[in-house]
């Protein structure tokens, strides 16, 4: 069984053919995938998609959807993490950080918004999916301040005492299709190195595409599907087989995220 703890499953990309992409991905081996969305007000069409194929999903506000989102957006976070936590397939907040990265986004905004649900996080005793470019020291600056049962580090490509940090923190580093570009050292070098129970596999699909993805300028859509050849590169990295592996990512799935590890023993997957 493969676990892809991050994919955007919900987005409008996959709108045409949902189904497929789902059917295509179980027949590669991938049987659970966590939806992170990116704002509140899409909790409705997530939570249908995971009840329709079994899926799990989180729920925050994206630092690159902030355009959309306003403060009170996160007091509506807060008002229906009671209702979803009904819901054994919801799993976490997310997806939420920070992105320096990206031009024109307001660090403080970006800031505020991070902070604000961390606490929402730490209220309600969850795990955050955290998205990461070039602002780690930020993140782990608001996360001393703010203590989090941990959570995952989406697509982690900081430097190795960051990464330390995250991992002392409780949170697991997400390796998903930055990891198969053969330019991609650090990425690979952490993916290698990190403590066995350190990492999670993931395809952030639509986004982020695996190398076998891109032809002569031309980039064909991520789907779900692609994880498990993805994990074959960590298997090799690693050096181990990669039915190990798929057990290793289950196991450091549910420990970064206690309520998909309910939910999967209570569904038997």
């Amino acid at each position: 069984m493969w676990i892809d703890t991050h994919c955007h499953l919900d987005a409008d990309e996959f709108d045409a053919d949902r189904d497929a992409v789902v059917a295509r991905a179980r027949a590669a081996g991938v049987s659970m995938v966590v939806m992170p969305i990116g704002l509140v007000g899409e909790r409705d069409k997530v939570a249908a998609i995971a009840r329709q194929h079994g899926f799990a999903y989180a729920l925050g506000i994206h630092p690159l959807w902030l355009d959309h989102a306003q403060p009170s957006d996160v007091e509506l976070l807060r008002e229906v993490v009671p209702a979803a936590l009904e819901d054994p397939r919801f799993v976490a907040i997310g997806e939420i950080g920070i992105d320096l990265f990206e031009p024109g986004l307001d660090p403080e905004r970006q800031q505020w918004f991070y902070r604000e649900q961390l606490k929402v996080a730490r209220d309600f005793g969850l795990p955050v999916i955290v998205h990461v470019r070039r602002s780690a020291d930020l993140l782990l600056k608001h996360l001393r301040a703010l203590d989090v049962p941990g959570g995952i580090i989406h697509a982690f490509n900081g430097s190795e005492q960051q990464a330390r940090q995250f991992l002392a923190r409780g949170f697991r580093l997400g390796f998903g299709g930055a990891m198969t570009y053969s330019g991609s050292q650090r990425i690979r070098r952490h993916a290698r190195d990190v403590p066995d129970d350190g990492w999670v596999l993931e395809t952030d699909a639509p986004y982020i595409p695996p190398e076998w993805l891109r032809h002569d300028g031309e980039v064909e859509r991520n789907e779900p599907v692609h994880l498990p050849r993805i994990a074959l590169q960590l298997a090799e990295l690693r050096g181990v087989a990669p039915a190990a592996l798929a057990e290793q990512n289950r196991a450091n799935a549910v420990a970064a995220l206690p309520r998909l590890g309910a939910w999967l023993a209570a569904s038997s997957c």
